[in-house]
């Protein structure tokens, strides 16, 4: 029995062409109806497709109409029933953030790749550490740092020369962003179950921005990140092309 699919797509030409095309060969069902999702675009538009569908317990298979493409599977229009039927899962949780402003006020998101803090001005930030209550750094100058999920350690994360973390992992990275003092300082691997908090200092001459999976929020005076195990999104990815192997297999590229 073939699956009901729901077909979504980036409001763009290419994922657009897609979407009509594979409507026409397979149907395209509401989202309340379906047995599956299938995300076409690029990575950016599965964060999207995760996060507008997080109370949905569905799984998502993600088609590359996009230009990277870590969280997709190749685009073909024949055999997507096959594929859906073969294809691995991997489960993935979410990051909480919940900011506080210079003016008092709170902002709350969750990230499925990373929570960063970046400056806002043309002075490095200063950012005091805390891991479960614990001053762990006291003051960090740079221009920003990052908590990131295995997921989302080859994004920004790999790019800031992070680690790149196995998929199965109880771990998180915390990266720092060009960081000039300390300046040897590469970051550091915490436990999943850690509460990370980072504290502006100074934060009227050096201001700082938070941003989770490119939600931001602007002028943050301290910042907490804890890993969210009761919320899981579900991937699928085509046999032995699945996030754990693409993880190892970028670390060799």
């Amino acid at each position: 029995m073939s699956r009901k699919i729901a077909f979504v797509a980036s409001p763009v030409a290419e994922p657009q062409a897609a979407l009509a095309e594979l409507s026409a060969l397979y149907g395209n069902v509401p989202l309340e109806q379906a047995d599956v999702i299938v995300a076409l675009g690029g990575d950016g538009f599965m964060l999207q497709t995760l996060h507008a569908t997080q109370q949905i317990d569905l799984p998502v298979y993600g088609m590359n109409r996009g230009t990277v493409g870590f969280l997709m599977n190749a685009y073909a229009r024949d055999g997507l029933e096959e594929r859906l039927a073969q294809a691995e899962m991997a489960l993935l949780n979410p990051l909480e953030m919940r900011a506080e402003r210079v003016d008092g006020s709170f902002s709350q998101a969750l990230a499925i790749n990373e929570v960063s803090l970046l400056r806002q001005g043309a002075q490095a930030a200063k950012l005091r550490i805390l891991v479960d209550g614990r001053e762990r750094l006291s003051e960090l100058v740079c221009d920003g740092a990052m908590v990131s999920t295995p997921a989302g350690s080859t994004a920004y994360n790999y790019s800031a020369h992070g680690p790149i973390l196995p998929v199965g992992s109880d771990v998180m990275a915390l990266t720092p962003v060009a960081a000039f003092r300390p300046r040897r300082w590469r970051g550091a691997l915490l436990p999943k179950s850690s509460k990370v908090r980072f504290e502006v200092v100074e934060p009227d001459k050096r201001p700082v921005m938070a941003d989770a999976d490119s939600r931001s929020v602007r002028n943050v005076v301290a910042v907490d990140i804890a890993s969210r195990g009761d919320i899981v999104h579900k991937l699928l990815f085509d046999p032995g092309h699945g996030l754990e192997e693409r993880l190892i297999r970028e670390q060799f590229a």
